[in-house]
């Protein structure tokens, strides 16, 4: 794929994931205000000049972090097992996986889905196409629930919205303090349980269906 991080020989690769697990260190530690050139640079034990020659600069940096991020999603949503014949309960799992990987590191989850560092935009190209990717495991998993005349791009794009904004709620309420009078516990069990009611309503409003 052609973008702003430089491309890299087969050889080159261990390397340049050696700074992009450091930059996802830095990021899953310090957050998005913490994540630099310099920081990621210490984290993988080098000098800052090592990470722009890696990656060009701290925009290639950035998609090529982004990028990572991207991939370790779609092997998450990948390694969700598939049964033979509820594609429903498939389905839920997967979105399951979708909020673990949220909760995981919401830093992570920002970079990918907000606009969490203000002054960097993906490059298109990349954007389009792990975007693309990703909503591939969703329409998947739709495509054998689906009812016919359906389309399934369609239902996987509601599907993944509910999801989305299930999730970027839970992790604000998360990042706050919790309330005494609010209708929905603090605990883990509480959160996924709506998220599974949400989960589960969206799919029933859509038809989908064994």
């Amino acid at each position: 794929m052609a973008t702003r991080h430089l491309s890299t020989r087969p050889a080159e690769q261990h390397n340049r994931g050696r700074f992009l697990d450091a930059a996802l260190t830095v990021l899953s530690e310090r957050g998005v205000a913490g994540l630099t050139v310099r920081a990621v640079a210490e984290q993988a034990g080098a000098s800052t000049i090592t990470v722009y020659t890696r990656f060009g600069g701290r925009t290639g940096l950035l998609d090529a972090l982004y990028e990572r991020a991207f991939d370790l999603l779609g092997e998450d949503l990948r390694a969700v097992p598939q049964s033979d014949g509820d594609g429903i309960a498939d389905l839920v799992e997967v979105a399951l996986a979708y909020r673990r990987f949220a909760l995981e590191s919401p830093a992570r989850y920002g970079l990918m889905f907000e606009r969490s560092v203000h002054d960097y935009d993906p490059d298109p190209a990349l954007r389009s196409g792990v975007l693309r990717t990703s909503f591939a495991e969703f329409v998947a998993k739709i495509d054998r629930v689906c009812p016919r005349g359906v389309v399934a791009e369609e239902c996987g794009y509601l599907l993944w919205t509910s999801m989305h904004g299930l999730v970027s709620v839970e992790l604000t309420i998360r990042s706050q303090s919790p309330l005494d009078d609010w209708f929905l516990g603090a605990d883990e069990s509480a959160h996924e349980m709506m998220y599974r009611r949400g989960v589960r309503a969206t799919i029933d409003g859509l038809g989908l269906r064994n």
